[in-house]
């Protein structure tokens, strides 16, 4: 099977370039598109039975995917939009339809301690179990697959194309993996199989069962921990924070490489008190050496009257987290800064030096400093 690359800008594009400040054209993922003729397909549907669920009477059932627990009547979906109650029967109905297929660097993840400037075949169906009202990919997530061009692509296809493109690592992301959990499962156990790793860029906000299923294929996970208050994740998520801090732990403890991003909104989540309680959170229960992402929001979607990040938030935010004392503090969405560079927590001399996706040194040699030998923690190799 042969594919082609094709620079796609549509207007989630164009408004992500124009307020993220992304350096140059080429940080655009490229859309891959089948040469064969196949196109994507508008409501393109796969159904399949579906994973962790319980049948109710009257044929209603409860979905045990994650927190929220839908009871979902006959003929009704759940709050993802993309699982289905047929006659007492639970259905997937984002299985082979990825509605986006990228060829993205690593660090775009936000991965920056896991194989470095390599590349990763990034996937997501449409549909999300947030309701977020920053989201930046918020025409997929808020939509049904029923209303997205979906490509027909199996899990075997989609190991087939990471091997042809000599993409190292497979990531479930754009939308949150887990409503398209029977997917991703089925791709990374052939992943696996093949070498490949697996990685996914998650809301956390998944039971502890279903985890504990996935966690066995999985390499490495960037967790988004948008605040450390439930009134907050109430307000801007329609979700709950303590099932998100307890899937992080159990992929800590399960030793799964994680790294934490916080987008940083400001009047909502940028007080000090926050980044104190989410810093000194991280170093309690996931160690100094966890890295951290402070992320700059852009006014998107429900947010359009908030104005940017102020680099001195985040800034500050870096600062707390360093004086609380995390190694690997980062600030992104901000390209050109010096937050972006990974340095020795021992000698202080610049480890990877990054320009927005871009690697301009790479002094690492085995895991180690290049320069005083001191072990670097993260997926090198």
């Amino acid at each position: 099977m042969e594919l082609f690359f094709e620079q796609l800008l549509s207007r989630r594009d164009f408004l992500k370039k124009c307020g993220l400040g992304l350096a140059a054209t080429l940080f655009l993922p490229r859309l891959l598109k089948f040469s064969s003729g196949q196109e994507a397909k508008f409501g393109f549907i796969k159904r399949k039975k579906a994973l962790f669920y319980k049948k109710l009477s009257k044929n209603k059932i409860q979905c045990l995917l994650c927190p929220r627990g839908c009871v979902v009547f006959n003929g009704q979906r759940g709050f993802c939009r993309v699982r289905e109650n047929r006659d007492g029967e639970y259905y997937t109905l984002s299985h082979s339809n990825p509605c986006a297929l990228h060829i993205d660097p690593i660090e775009k993840k936000p991965l920056f301690h896991f194989l470095p400037a390599t590349s990763a075949l990034s996937i997501a169906t449409a549909g999300c179990n947030f309701t977020c009202k920053n989201c930046q990919n918020w025409d997929i997530s808020q939509a049904r697959p029923d209303d997205t061009k979906n490509y027909e692509v199996t899990p075997e296809k989609l190991v087939e194309i990471a091997l042809q493109y000599n993409t190292p690592t497979i990531a479930y992301t754009y939308t949150e993996p887990t409503i398209f959990y029977e997917y991703m499962l089925d791709c990374a156990r052939i992943a696996r199989k093949k070498g490949i790793n697996n990685i996914y860029h998650s809301n956390g906000y998944i039971n502890q069962a279903p985890l504990l299923k996935l966690i066995p294929f999985l390499d490495g996970a960037n967790i988004d921990l948008k605040g450390m208050s439930e009134k907050f994740y109430k307000n801007i998520t329609d979700g709950t924070l303590n099932p998100v801090l307890k899937t992080i732990k159990t992929l800590k403890e399960k030793g799964i490489w994680i790294e934490i991003t916080n987008l940083v909104i400001p009047t909502k989540n940028d007080s000090r008190k926050m980044f104190e309680k989410l810093c000194k959170w991280i170093k309690n229960e996931l160690g100094t050496e966890t890295p951290i992402h402070f992320s700059r929001f852009y006014p998107l979607y429900k947010l359009p009257n908030l104005p940017p990040t102020p680099l001195k938030t985040l800034r500050t935010a870096a600062s707390i987290a360093r004086d609380t004392g995390l190694k690997y503090v980062y600030i992104g969405n901000v390209p050109g800064i010096p937050e972006e560079n990974t340095y020795c927590p021992a000698c202080g001399k610049t480890i990877i030096e990054r320009k927005g996706y871009n690697i301009n040194a790479l002094n690492l040699k085995k895991g180690r400093c290049k320069f005083c030998r001191h072990k670097i923690p993260g997926v090198w190799q």
